[in-house]
């Protein structure tokens, strides 16, 4: 096992055991297990690749209850990359698991999807009128979903949107101040296509030209957390190609979940990657920097809005206070950091269908935050913590409206929906 796994087990070996992570991981927190903290799960790891454990269904279920968070790598003093050696796991953990011929057909399916910009539409497309045409209140009756163990999933899709056509290029108003590229991803792409046109109505708004480039696909992670490292450095080297040649101030993301892996392709695939990766950046971040605001109109917003930091902003990009920094150019918006903003949510991308019961304990910590705060709006950057949290507000009957911050600016400079 430690011929296949060389440089995983070099880096489990650099984890001194101190401890000084358990404090800020989410699982342990809640299950007070060795087992299913950081040091207790490269522990776990290790003993697998030096085949003094096999990768049993009891060591499957504490590498699955983690969130992938990385809140621990921020805390360790040795810097342990343990978001690499928990991808790096994956395929023997994948290779190992027991499950059903559905369960796995199904998986390869959603993946598949969401690698094809055209199945992702068609899947829109189709979802959307499955919700619109009856097909939704018609099979949740039936107990169709309850029998095929869809119901979960089912429930958590919010209502889709009509899909949007993206222009390959959009001009900046004005005079061009600049150039930039816009990730549009995958989940985002079909679920929260708002935020992506307030994104490119506040670039060029601002006097910045946008590029979408046509032949972009989903960042992989999705793919590399389950287990398939081939198929998400694919993806990696299809969006390298896609945005070559592009002389652009930046690539940037709207949902910090897809901007930390790709701000990562660099490690992954090396030299060829690192130019791209150094381009990468939260669209927060980059209007932070931005030009052109002196000429921005902005209309003031007399409401609280507290903000939600996604682990994958916090923990990879660091880039959590440019979001403070943006929203605070709203006149006369109060904004607060939510409390408990150092622990996950829970909605971590398939986590709250494979982790049903953590995620709601992780999200019910932020109901609470929530009702205590008073906020009328929720700021969130990231497209999946945004669907988890709406779902769970909905659930709680709390009328709090959760926005991307970059669509709070938006709207205050008078985007009604089209870029």
């Amino acid at each position: 096992m430690e011929k296949n796994f060389p440089e995983l087990l070099q880096e489990a070996n650099r984890c001194v055991a101190c401890g000084l992570c358990l404090p800020h991981c989410p699982t342990y927190r809640k299950t007070l297990s060795e087992a299913d903290s950081p040091r207790g799960r490269i522990a776990l790891i290790k003993g697998v690749l030096e085949g003094r454990l096999a990768p049993s269904e009891r060591f499957i279920g504490h590498l699955d209850l983690c969130l992938a968070c990385r809140a621990c790598e921020n805390a360790c003093p040795s810097h342990v990359s343990y978001g690499s050696l928990l991808d790096g796991i994956r395929p023997l953990v994948e290779a190992a698991r027991a499950g059903s011929a559905w369960r796995r057909a199904a998986k390869r399916l959603l993946l598949r999807t969401v690698a094809s910009p055209r199945g992702l539409s068609l899947m829109g497309r189709g979802l959307r009128g499955y919700q619109r045409w009856g097909g939704q209140s018609l099979a949740r009756r039936s107990g169709l979903l309850r029998g095929l163990g869809l119901a979960r999933a089912e429930a958590a899709l919010p209502d889709l949107p009509p899909q949007r056509r993206w222009k390959e290029v959009y001009p900046a108003h004005g005079g061009q101040r600049g150039e930039v590229a816009l990730f549009l991803g995958c989940v985002a792409r079909i679920a929260d296509g708002e935020t992506l046109a307030a994104a490119i109505f506040v670039l060029t708004r601002l006097g910045y030209r946008v590029r979408v480039p046509k032949a972009q696909t989903c960042c992989g992670a999705l793919h590399r957390r389950g287990g398939e490292p081939g198929a998400a450095d694919e993806l990696a080297r299809r969006n390298l190609d896609a945005f070559a040649g592009l002389a652009v101030d930046a690539i940037v993301s709207t949902a910090s979940g897809c901007g930390a892996p790709l701000g990562e392709y660099g490690a992954t695939l090396g030299v060829e990657a690192s130019g791209f990766a150094a381009k990468v950046e939260d669209v927060s971040r980059f209007l932070c920097r931005a030009q052109g605001w002196e000429e921005a109109k902005i209309q003031p917003l007399a409401a609280t809005i507290a903000v939600h930091d996604p682990c994958s902003l916090r923990n990879v990009l660091h880039g959590e206070g440019a979001v403070y920094t943006l929203l605070g150019r709203i006149p006369r918006a109060h904004v607060v950091a939510l409390p408990g903003n150092d622990q996950c949510c829970g909605g971590a991308g398939l986590y709250p269908l494979s982790q049903p019961e953590m995620a709601e304990r992780l999200r019910d910590d932020k109901m609470e935050a929530l009702r205590r705060c008073g906020a009328a709006f929720l700021a969130t950057s990231n497209v999946g913590c945004a669907m988890w949290l709406k779902q769970g507000l909905q659930a709680a009957g709390l009328g709090i409206e959760v926005l991307h911050p970059v669509t709070f600016l938006a709207r205050r400079m008078g985007f009604a929906g089209k870029c």
